[in-house]
């Protein structure tokens, strides 16, 4: 694991401090979480994405577009 700096307002460090007390946790675990979220996101779109190109490639429409009344169609 490596370590980062990060700066805050020495106001707000302790706020969070108290709160992750509150909470039963620590800054670092709460840290280390929010990152594991953030990257985690980036994740999820990515196969998103690549789950959008894929149905792509299953529909061929042959550069037909369709009416508005085609695609409100159930």
């Amino acid at each position: 694991m490596k370590n980062i700096v990060l700066s805050a307002e020495e106001d707000s460090i302790e706020a969070a401090r108290r709160r992750a007390a509150a909470e039963g946790t620590t800054l670092d675990a709460l840290f280390r979480r929010w990152l594991a979220e953030y990257v985690g996101r980036e994740r999820q779109a990515d196969r998103a994405r690549a789950a959008v190109r894929e149905l792509q490639q299953m529909i061929a429409t042959n550069g037909r577009k369709f009416s508005r009344d085609e695609m409100n169609e159930r």
